[in-house]
């Protein structure tokens, strides 16, 4: 049976709904609209009445704050309800499940929720559409019904092989050109005739897989085709330039440089001519390359010790862009994840953002964007709401106003952190060793994250990027932050890699020189995820670490211990080449079994996947 409740806050506490009639009356101009309200629906199942009762007080409502009825009573008012789109991380569902998880102490049951609109007032059908479109983004939500259902649980059609796609050595280059166009490729013409070129030689035709993750490693986030672009000839208006790109250039020719010059190469120049001098003998360098790692010493207690210090940055102008909460919040969430897979904590942040004149009217929007004060408000409560969830301070937010930022906003995150240089170890892996995937399941949220932020946007951008935008899971992070701060967890890490752009493809894929993945055994948010969407989700919160297949076992106590905690322990995979003896399956059984129980000690991480480095 499926449970119904509304939740509304008081008429003096209803800030939301006071917040967006501003926005209708003023922004939209539709002054026919006299009384809003924003009610949010929560609908559960696999719940008895009970707890389901005791739920509505103590989880989906505040009584002190909000009202609560099992029916909608919205006489004289146009209504119309949004709910995330099938696939999209909803957060405040996630949370109320959990919460009555820890209330029963028995399995979690299944939340799905919406915000209904009620609108009072003279409100024709075109001012009625015009704010819909404002309210709902396509690209993250959708209307909802207003009835009622008999199940939330939905029928999955599970994927039993990947598509080979026909035909495609033998496609002309107008047909090549239509291919990138029907699946919506980051790939330019020549890249996707280099690929039929390789596939003709294969003497067959490739799979949707291969033709996503290739896509995605050549895409502009990860292979930088932007700043790797020749640069010919270069001219400059202005002398201060001049002089700068002649001392680049000069640089160049002490260094022996003959490889072209482009944006990277000026980028970069110049740490690598601090290296040849000796001026960047603190610099901490490894294969392990996440964030930039310096040497430094921390006073304690009176003694110096040998600590790490990390900085990263991370752009999120295309997200964002589209989908302003989760854009701005994954944009912090990237960040921190990079020093975090450091085996560092996080202490502080920085925002810089670069937007158009919030406070023109949606009349000047440019078509197919989003208003610029839905955009800079949202990506605010986005950034704030990732950051106050994991406990990290921002000390300084620049935002920036300029018509040059009204085609494509600037979003920024700089982090900085630190951790002891005795917790982090830093090697290649071995034979035998083991992969381990901590954090979040994957979903459907943030397939082509990576490529779409580097393709060419169009009207109908809004309508077609929906699968592109990850959603952030604070808490599911900050479980990570708390397991990487005990010395004797990330000890045993010798390689860690955090899951950005392309997912389980370039996250783990840049583990070792040689890796067979099982994507049967990556942990999924719901059924029905096929294998290429398998492989390159970017949904957020997930690491990758590796350790050695030799590791202590577990005393009795602690595999006895009580813990709420949902462990995954999958199938191992090993090298075709390499025989599999019964000391090696258990020593790498046991290995993992020592890190989960530091896990366990210390927090609670929703998943764990195990595989093995061939």
């Amino acid at each position: 049976m499926v449970y119904r409740i509304y939740v509304e806050k008081k008429k003096e506490l209803a800030n939301e709904a006071r917040g967006l009639l501003s926005d209708i009356n003023s922004l939209l101009g539709i002054k026919s609209v006299s009384d809003l309200r924003v009610i949010n629906r929560y609908d559960v199942e696999d719940i008895d009445k009970d707890l389901f009762e005791s739920a509505v007080k103590n989880v989906f409502s505040e009584p002190q704050l909000d009202i609560t009825s099992d029916t909608l009573s919205t006489d004289g008012a146009i209504v119309f309800a949004v709910e995330p789109l099938p696939g999209q991380y909803d957060q405040r569902a996630d949370s109320a499940a959990q919460c009555i998880q820890i209330i029963s102490q028995g399995e979690r049951p299944t939340v799905k929720t919406a915000k209904v609109y009620a609108l009072y007032g003279e409100v024709s059908e075109a001012d009625l559409a015009e704010i819909k479109k404002y309210v709902i983004n396509p690209v993250e939500s959708r209307e909802a019904s207003l009835e009622t259902v008999d199940t939330l649980k939905t029928k999955y059609d599970i994927p039993t092989e990947v598509e080979t796609l026909d035909g495609f050595i033998d496609l002309d280059e107008n047909g090549l050109a239509d291919f990138v166009k029907k699946y919506a490729l980051a790939m330019d013409n020549d890249d996707i005739a280099f690929c039929q070129e390789y596939f003709k030689k294969e003497g067959r035709n490739p799979t949707i897989t291969e033709i996503r993750m290739i896509d995605t490693y050549w895409s502009d986030h990860c292979r930088h085709t932007t700043f790797l672009t020749t640069i010919d000839s270069v001219k400059f208006e202005d002398e201060l330039l001049q002089r700068a790109y002649d001392d680049y250039i000069e640089t160049r020719k002490e260094l022996g440089r003959t490889k072209p010059i482009c944006l990277m190469d000026i980028g970069t120049l110049a740490g690598k001519y601090l290296k040849s001098t000796g001026h960047l003998d603190k610099l901490d360098e490894s294969e392990e390359i996440n964030a930039c790692t310096v040497k430094i010493e921390v006073e304690i207690d009176g003694k110096k010790e040998p600590w790490l210090l990390l900085f990263k940055n991370e752009t999120h102008n295309h997200p964002t862009e589209i989908e302003p909460f989760g854009g701005a919040a994954t944009c912090i969430g990237g960040a921190i994840r990079d020093p975090l897979s450091g085996r560092s904590y996080v202490y502080g942040a920085m925002r810089v953002t670069g937007a158009s004149d919030p406070l023109k009217s949606v009349a000047e929007t440019i078509p197919g964007k989003l208003p610029q004060r839905k955009i800079v408000q949202t990506a605010a409560a986005g950034y704030s709401s990732y950051g106050n969830q994991i406990g990290l301070a921002t000390g300084i937010v620049d935002e920036l106003y300029h018509d040059g930022y009204m085609a494509k906003r600037m979003e920024i995150g700089a982090v900085v952190a630190a951790a002891p240089a005795e917790n982090v170890r830093r090697e290649c892996p071995e034979d035998g060793d083991v992969v381990i995937l901590l954090g979040g399941a994957t979903g459907r949220d943030g397939c082509g994250g990576a490529t779409g932020s580097s393709k060419s946007h169009t009207m109908e951008s809004l309508e077609t990027c929906g699968a592109e935008v990850q959603k952030g899971n604070a808490p599911e992070e900050r479980k990570l932050q708390r397991l990487f701060r005990n010395g004797e967890a990330c000890r045993m890490i010798k390689r860690c890699n955090d899951f950005g752009a392309g997912g389980v493809s370039v996250a783990i894929g840049e583990l070792a020189d040689g890796l067979e993945i099982d994507l049967n055994a990556v942990p999924k948010k719901y059924e029905g995820l096929d294998g290429t969407e398998l492989a390159i989700s970017e949904s957020q919160e997930r690491m990758a670490v590796v350790v050695e297949a030799r590791m202590l076992t577990v005393s009795s106590h602690l595999q006895r211990k009580k813990t709420s905690t949902q462990l995954l322990l999958l199938r191992l995979r090993l090298k075709r080449d390499l025989q599999c003896s019964g000391t090696v399956r258990q020593s790498a059984i046991s290995a993992v079994n020592s890190l989960t129980q530091t896990v366990l000690k210390n927090t609670s991480i929703s998943k764990l996947l195990l595989l093995l480095v061939l």
